[in-house]
Order: C-alpha cells, then sequence, then structure tokens
C-alpha cells in the first residue's frame, strides 16, 4: 500500500526530541469536546500512543509518542472521531475562544460557534508566518487576544437615559476601571476610562442603562512570548459574517504580503499595514457608505 507522504509533513505531526516517535496535535477550535469524543481520544493514545494526552495552551489536545508508522491509521481514527490532524507550521492554527455568553456572565457575545465560523473559513491555510487567533466574549480577555496575531473582543458601549438614573450607585460599584461616579444624584460616565466591558449594563438593578452599540473590536498585530507586544484595533463591526469575512481578508493579505520567519508584529508597517487598514475600515467600519444611500 503506498503510503500518504504529505500527511507526514502536515503541521500537527511534531517530531519529538527523540526523532523516532511523533506527537500529533489536534484540530479542535474553541477547545470544545463532546464526552464520546474524550473517550474515543484516550483510546486512540491507547492503542497509538503511550496512553496519555496532553492539554495545550491553544485549547487543543497532543497525543504523544507516537509510532510514525501508525500515522495513516490514527488520522482515519481522529478524522472519524471529528478531531483531525491539527496545524503547528506556518498556517492559521488552532482557534482559542472563552466560553462567550454560553457560560460566562460577563460576556458581551457568543464565542464557541463564531470560533468553529472562523475555523471553518481559515484553519489550516499555508502562509508565510504562523497565525494565531483568540476570540474573547468581553474586555477581560481572559485567553489574551491583545497578545495574538488576530483578536477579537465582544464590546457595549453603554447608553444612559437622562432622567432615569435612581442614583443607587451599583452601576458606579462595579465598574473595575471607575469610569462611572455619582454627581448630584446621578452617575455620570466617564467616557475616557470606559472600556465598554457592559458590566454597568448588567448590573443595573432596574434595567435603565442599555446598549448602545454591540460590536466585536478586531486587533491585528500581537505577539506572546519573551517580547509581548499588544496589537493595534483595525475595526469594529456588529455581525459574526462580518467578523468571519475581515478576519479572512487579513488572512489572505498576510499571504499575499508577508515575509516569512518573522512574526507578523514586526513587519506589519514593512507591508502596508496603514492602507490594508484604510480600505477594511472603509468597507467594514461603523461609518462605511451602505450602498443606496
Amino acid at each position: 500500500m503506498m503510503k500518504d507522504y504529505a500527511l507526514y509533513s502536515r503541521g500537527g505531526v511534531i517530531t519529538e526530541r527523540n526523532a523516532d516517535y511523533a506527537t500529533i496535535r489536534l484540530r479542535i477550535p474553541a477547545g470544545v469536546l463532546s464526552v464520546d469524543q474524550v473517550r474515543q481520544l484516550a483510546s486512540i493514545s491507547k492503542k497509538y500512543g503511550d496512553g496519555s494526552l496532553h492539554l495545550t495552551m491553544r485549547q487543543t489536545v497532543e497525543i504523544p509518542h507516537v509510532n510514525p508508522e501508525n500515522l495513516e491509521k490514527i488520522a482515519k481514527a481522529l478524522e472519524k472521531n471529528g478531531t483531525p490532524i491539527g496545524a503547528e507550521h506556518n498556517e492559521v492554527v488552532n482557534i482559542m475562544a472563552c466560553p462567550g455568553t454560553e457560560r460566562c456572565k460577563y460576556a458581551n457575545c457568543e464565542t464557541i460557534d463564531l470560533a468553529r465560523k472562523v475555523d471553518e473559513r481559515v484553519f489550516g491555510k499555508e502562509l508565510p508566518i504562523r497565525l494565531r487567533i483568540a476570540i474573547s466574549g468581553c474586555t477581560h480577555m481572559c485567553n489574551s487576544p491583545l497578545l495574538h496575531d488576530i483578536g477579537v473582543i465582544g464590546r457595549i458601549r453603554p447608553l444612559r437615559t437622562p432622567g432615569l438614573c435612581t442614583g443607587c450607585g451599583t452601576c458606579a460599584e462595579y465598574c473595575k476601571k471607575c469610569a462611572i461616579v455619582l454627581k448630584n444624584g446621578v452617575s455620570v460616565l466617564e467616557e475616557g476610562k470606559c472600556v465598554q466591558c457592559g458590566i454597568c449594563i448588567h448590573s443595573c438593578p432596574y434595567h435603565l442603562l442599555k446598549s448602545e452599540y454591540d460590536h466585536y473590536q478586531i486587533m491585528v498585530g500581537g505577539r506572546r512570548g519573551d517580547a509581548p507586544r499588544i496589537g493595534r484595533e483595525l475595526v469594529t463591526v456588529e455581525t459574526e459574517e462580518e467578523v468571519v469575512e475581515v478576519i479572512d481578508r487579513i488572512v489572505y493579505w498576510i499571504y499575499r504580503s508577508a515575509w516569512s520567519d518573522r512574526r507578523l508584529a514586526d513587519q506589519m508597517d514593512e507591508i502596508g499595514y496603514e492602507k490594508f487598514a484604510e480600505g477594511i475600515r472603509k468597507e467594514f467600519g461603523p461609518d462605511r457608505q451602505v450602498a443606496g444611500e
């Protein structure tokens, strides 16, 4: 039987220190698995690995100490389990996401399905660089989207209707940025301190605070590691479909423009980030022109 040699060069097949063995990294967007999938992964590891599973920082799973001779068999078993071989080379790697509104009381947007949509569009695309994407449902940013090549953050801009505030002070007490103060018995928002986390809206016991603008903030060019750098704000959009489309545009821009073996954060200006950002903002930004206007 002829071997599928392309399989052996996949990014999710990682040669170990002992080159006779490989670690298999999986594709698991947002790190969500069913109980049955976990059971099957345990069975696969017992059969083809060393009986252990490694939970990685990128919300995926690795099966250590696999004999490469069994790679085609393990690839078929993983595909059947819905946890196929993942990515690690110069490509889009596993998409990270926090629990979002499904479970987190602080979240402003759904994240798990969004991560799956992004995964379906761009995962594994070959690029000059390795590309990391993280989605956070709120500005607490537990998974550090600011330190990723692409970061998505769910935000809410609060709206205060004059004359309705009772001055109870609950929103001021909950605001961790001290962006709300009480003046003459009324809560007042200091815009410069507000990070649009939405806590004041969620905490108001009388439901007097509303959302003026639910949106996703998309960041580009963050970096982790020994020289961390915060990404730059590219654009804010209102829908999941726009998030996926903008991310796809970023990936294509990187594919066409980026240089190999350099982190995106180190070459953005050289490859024309400002011109790219200007085009994205004109097409997707809040002030974009809608056809027919």
